[in-house]
């Protein structure tokens, strides 16, 4: 699991900075954006396999860095981190490209697992091409 390179893009940055942490405790090798814009920029200079993005921020939406990473850079799978209701808004996240999404707070346990899932997912399909 070490070589997977992460973004995490929340602007609660105690949130994203501790959650780094603690990932790069597990061996993955994040980095953190505090803005959608810059998680935008961040993923065409940093490269991630999967990016953490949370759906609410002042600067733009979490659905349009979402809509930017995928047109951009389609290989890179994208988790959405949410602290509000999603109701329809989890299959929204799918349509537009996201693996998935995670309600804050986030289990760990569980999040370790969608990141390995997305990662794999990621790998397969750049293998398969």
């Amino acid at each position: 699991m070490n070589e997977i390179k992460l973004l995490i893009v929340d602007d609660e940055e105690e949130f994203a900075t501790a959650l780094a942490e603690r990932l790069e405790i597990r061996g993955f090798m994040p980095e953190t954006a505090f803005y959608g814009l810059d998680g935008v920029q961040t993923t065409a200079t940093f490269s991630p396999d999967v990016v953490l993005l949370d759906l609410k921020m002042p600067d733009m939406s979490g659905i349009e860095v979402l809509e930017q990473i995928k047109e951009k850079h389609p290989a890179v799978e994208v988790i959405m981190l949410t602290g509000h209701g999603t109701g329809k808004g989890g299959a929204d996240f799918i349509e537009r490209g996201a693996f998935g999404f995670i309600m804050k707070p986030v289990n760990f346990n569980e999040l370790l697992e969608k990141i390995d899932a997305a990662y794999q997912k990621k790998i397969s399909g750049s293998q398969a091409s």
